[in-house]
C-alpha cells in the first residue's frame, strides 16, 4: 500500500494527481478553496459556499481516462444564466447542498466520477486569501494573483478548520507532494490552513517540493528555485527533497534543501508531464531520500543532474544517513517504481 497525499490547488495539482494515478494505491487531494473569481467566485457568493473550481479540476484528475462525465464537468456554458459557469461547479455546489456537508459532497461526486482517489478541501469554512507584501496588504486571490513582492499569505478566518480527513490522510501518508501551481494562491493558499502546515510539519511521509518550471508573472516573477523553497519555509512548511527541471531555464539559486534535476516538462514547457513526474516521484519513493531525516534538520544541500543528491554523510561511512530508510521503503513503493516506467515506455 502506498499512499501519497497531493497539496496545492487547481491545474498544478491536478497534474500530480495523474502522476501518482501512475504508481500510488491511495491518493488523497488536499486543495485550495479560496479562490473568488470567475465561475468559482459567483457560486461563492450566491449560495455562500467554499470555492469550488479547484476541487472540480482535482476530481476530473482523478476520473477514468477518457471519461465522457468528466468532459462534461470541465464543459462552460456560454449563454444565459449560467453564462461561465463550469458543469462540474454547479454539479458540486448541488451535491453539497443535497449531502448535507461539504466533505460528503465532495465524496458523492467522486463516486459520480468513479474517482481513483479522494479530494479534499484544505478547510471546511469559506475564506478569503490575504497577501503582505511591497504593495501592502493586498485582499482576496484575484487581486493576490496580479501582485509581485510578496512576503506571506494567510487566510481569513485565520482559525479556519481542516477536515478531519485531511488530517487522517497527510499522518498516514508515505509520500506528500507540494505543488506544483501558483506558489502563493494555490499551493501556499492549501498550505495556509494551520492545521494543516502543523500535520506536514509533523508528517513521517517523504516531503517533496515539485517545483514549477517558470515563474509566474507577477507573482513569483525573477524567482529561483531557492525563492520559491523560502517562502514555502516563511509559511511553516519544510520540504525533504525538491524536484526541478533544469530545461525551462529557473536557476537553483542557494539552498539547503536537496534539489534533484529531472525532466519534467511536457510538450509544453509551460506544463509538467504527468508520465515524467510519476517516474521521478516513484523514484524518489524507492530511494527513501528524507524518511527519518527531517529537512528542516539537514544542513548540506546540493543539486546533482541525475543518480542521486548531494546530502549530509555519516563521518568516515562515505553512506548517506537516508539510507536504511531507502531500503526499507523501496519494498514497498518497488513494483509502483516499475508500473510508472512501463507508461514512460508506452
Amino acid at each position: 500500500m502506498t499512499r501519497v497525499v497531493a497539496l496545492g490547488g487547481g491545474h498544478g495539482t491536478a497534474v500530480t494527481l495523474r502522476a501518482a494515478r501512475r504508481y500510488a494505491s491511495e491518493i488523497t487531494a488536499i486543495v485550495s478553496v479560496a479562490d473568488d473569481g470567475g465561475s468559482t467566485g459567483r457560486l461563492r457568493e450566491q449560495l455562500d459556499l467554499v470555492a469550488l473550481g479547484d476541487l472540480r479540476k482535482c476530481l476530473v484528475a482523478l476520473a477514468p481516462e477518457g471519461s465522457v462525465l468528466a468532459r462534461a464537468f470541465e464543459h462552460r456554458f456560454a449563454d444565459g444564466d449560467l453564462a461561465g459557469h463550469a458543469v462540474g461547479n454547479v454539479v458540486l455546489a448541488g451535491m453539497v447542498e443535497a449531502a448535507g456537508g461539504l466533505v460528503a459532497g465532495i465524496d458523492e461526486t467522486a463516486a459520480l466520477l468513479s474517482a481513483a482517489g479522494r479530494v479534499l478541501p484544505a478547510t471546511i469554512d469559506r475564506v478569503a486569501l490575504k497577501a503582505l507584501g511591497a504593495r501592502g496588504e493586498v485582499n482576496g486571490q484575484v487581486a493576490v494573483s496580479s501582485s509581485g513582492r510578496i512576503e506571506l499569505v494567510s487566510l481569513v478566518p485565520p482559525d479556519c478548520a481542516a477536515p478531519d480527513e485531511a488530517i487522517e490522510a497527510i499522518e498516514k501518508a508515505d509520500q506528500i507532494v507540494i505543488g506544483p501551481g501558483s506558489l502563493y494562491t494555490s499551493v501556499l493558499a492549501a498550505a495556509a490552513v494551520g492545521r494543516i502546515a502543523r500535520t506536514i510539519r509533523c508528517a513521517r511521509a517523504q516531503r517533496i517540493y515539485v517545483c514549477n518550471l517558470r515563474p509566474q508573472i507577477p507573482e513569483t516573477e525573477g524567482y529561483t528555485v531557492a525563492d520559491h523553497v523560502a517562502a514555502l519555509e516563511r509559511h511553516g512548511i519544510a520540504v525533504d527533497v525538491v524536484l526541478w527541471d533544469p530545461s525551462t531555464g529557473m536557476d537553483v539559486g542557494e539552498t539547503a534543501r536537496p534539489v534533484i534535476a529531472r525532466p519534467l516538462a511536457g510538450p509544453s514547457p509551460l506544463v509538467h508531464d504527468p508520465d515524467r513526474l510519476a517516474a521521478a516521484l516513484s523514484e524518489l519513493l524507492v530511494s527513501g531520500r528524507g524518511f527519518g531525516h527531517r529537512a528542516d534538520r539537514a544542513g548540506i544541500g546540493g543539486v546533482e543532474p541525475r543518480g542521486g543528491v548531494r546530502r549530509g554523510t555519516e563521518k568516515g561511512s562515505g553512506r548517506t544517513k537516508d539510507e536504511p530508510h531507502a531500503r526499507s521503503r523501496a519494498d514497498v513503493a518497488r513494483p509502483h517504481l516499475e508500473r510508472a516506467t512501463r507508461s514512460d515506455a508506452e
